[in-house]
């Protein structure tokens, strides 16, 4: 059986984006007995799904395994597996769509590691118990994608002093009310845990416009800021877990 994956991303303007994806297909194709990997945008930026479905169909596979490159299963992995499906009549190489990286133990495992990484990079020789953490994901409507954010809180509770979420946009608590909370909470020290993929427009500017002046207009000390989790070497392997999922069921 020759074997092809591809990622699909939900789209990023910024160069960082594509060359994080870059990353990951290279380290797949080293790990994954695939012919090849490669990845395409559900919206925002070329190459879009057909794009990247129609240059996968030009190589010498039987079998496309389709990764949904997403936190959350929310609407836009529901519009990425919708948009992939249509295209299935036009070939016989057989399409094998996995779970999105949500609700996973491995998830859990990478954040732990960036709270570690950024607390041994800052000198901090606390223990876990005496560290808060607060998580900013990304925001949305959907119950299954607080519902995945939730989980990672919930795994993380037991490890930490306290541990909270709170949300860039669309949903409460934002992330003015998410620093006042742990405010509240009179931490020793703060990790905050840019919980996104890739270093996007975000990471970079959005999340900083808010969290910024938050933290300015409040008391807390020491607060510092991990990495975005997207580049992980876990990540690669989770991704390779998801796949072999769906491939061993069929």
């Amino acid at each position: 059986m020759k074997r092809g994956l591809l990622i699909i991303d939900r789209g990023s303007r910024e160069r960082e984006a594509s060359e994080e994806l870059e990353t990951i297909c290279a380290g797949i194709k080293a790990k994954g007995n695939y012919v090849f990997t490669d990845y395409c945008f559900l919206e925002v930026e070329p190459p879009f799904i057909e794009d990247g479905i129609s240059k996968c169909l030009n190589e010498d596979i039987d079998s496309l395994t389709i990764v949904p490159y997403f936190l959350y299963p929310g609407k836009k992995v529901k519009l990425a597996v919708t948009d992939t499906m249509k295209l299935q009549k036009d070939t016989q190489v057989k399409f094998l769509i996995t779970k999105p990286m949500s609700m996973h133990k491995t998830l859990v495992d990478i954040v732990e590691n960036r709270i570690e990484t950024t607390l041994k990079e800052n000198n901090v020789t606390l223990s876990n118990k005496d560290v808060d953490v607060m998580i900013i994901g990304h925001g949305s409507k959907d119950p299954n994608a607080q519902m995945s954010l939730n989980y990672i809180v919930d795994e993380l509770k037991g490890s930490y002093r306290n541990v909270s979420r709170c949300w860039l946009e669309i949903e409460q608590p934002d992330i003015f009310e998410g620093v006042k909370k742990c405010e509240k909470d009179q931490p020793k020290i703060l990790v905050i845990v840019f919980y996104f993929l890739h270093e996007g427009a975000h990471v970079k500017t959005d999340i900083n416009n808010d969290l910024i002046p938050a933290l300015k207009d409040s008391n807390l000390e020491n607060t510092f800021i991990t990495k975005h989790i997207g580049t992980d070497e876990k990540i690669i392997d989770l991704i390779i877990e998801r796949a072999k999922e769906v491939e061993d069921a069929n």
